[in-house]
């Protein structure tokens, strides 16, 4: 068994199932008694979200709502990135999410070291938006896993770990 064993670390989400929990938000947001004469509208593009309303109160109850309908579609609340509000015309506020999609190289870095501190005989390398962990030993390779899940408050990206070979 002298082969290599490796897994990539990746961070993605399902796009569709974001549409879906957007579209649900949407529905919900216009048959809300607090809500209804808010005029409050949710943009979804592909790198962010744009979340316009009339005031702070509003603000946050729609952030409640989209919230709860991302965790009831199995996505990490890790994916919004949330900016600071802004005053748009008139008494409205807006707010955009930036959408978190794949491991930016500082993050990279941070988490190869964490792995290579921990578990000398493995090699992180970095390619790219992903992470490749190899090792001869798939036991060690799990083991990588569990102690990158038992930091996943630490990490400020929802993890996915893939291609296990």
């Amino acid at each position: 068994m002298a082969s290599e064993q490796s897994f990539d670390i990746v961070s993605d989400f399902d796009q569709q199932e974001l549409v879906n929990a957007v579209d649900q938000a949407q529905r919900e947001i216009q048959t809300r008694y607090d809500l209804k004469d808010t005029k409050t509208s949710l943009t979804l593009s592909k790198t962010e979200l744009v979340i316009e309303t009339d005031n702070e109160m509003s603000l946050s109850s729609v952030r409640d709502i989209l919230e709860t309908k991302v965790l009831r579609r199995k996505l990490s609340l890790k994916v919004l990135k949330y900016g600071a509000p802004q005053d748009v015309t008139g008494s409205r506020i807006r707010q955009v999410a930036t959408l978190q999609k794949g491991i930016n190289s500082d993050l990279a870095k941070k988490i190869a070291k964490q792995i290579r501190d921990q578990f000398p005989k493995i090699q992180p390398r970095i390619q790219g938006d992903t992470l490749r962990v190899a090792s001869k030993s798939r036991d060690e390779l799990q083991a990588v896993i569990a102690f990158l899940r038992e930091r996943e408050g630490e990490i400020e990206v929802p993890l996915q770990f893939t291609n296990f070979r």
